[in-house]
């Protein structure tokens, strides 16, 4: 059986993203909107204002082909960044 919180992700889709200088925001189908550091995905932030315009938006996130960046609305909802960098623990 599947919760309701798991339930409304499945349902929501994006419909629009915008950037400011230093955030991405992506409207959602219910409404909501969802603004993240895009230091959370060194590809968009280091890329330019054209090179963020060529998202490409499915039901389940976004697409930049020239950049090799996908971003699912549910790992957003879930507050994660970029998953493609490996994070390395140091022993002293």
């Amino acid at each position: 059986m599947n919760s309701s919180a798991e339930s409304t992700q499945v349902n929501t889709r994006p419909t629009r993203v915008h950037f400011d200088s230093d955030s991405m925001w992506v409207d959602l189908s219910d409404g909501r909107v969802i603004g993240v550091p895009l230091a959370w995905f060194p590809r968009l932030l280091h890329s330019t204002p054209e090179q963020r315009e060529q998202v490409r938006i499915s039901s389940r996130g976004l697409h930049w082909e020239a950049l090799d960046e996908d971003i699912s609305i549910a790992g957003l909802l879930a507050g994660q960044g970029d998953q493609t960098t490996s994070h390395k623990t140091f022993a002293a």
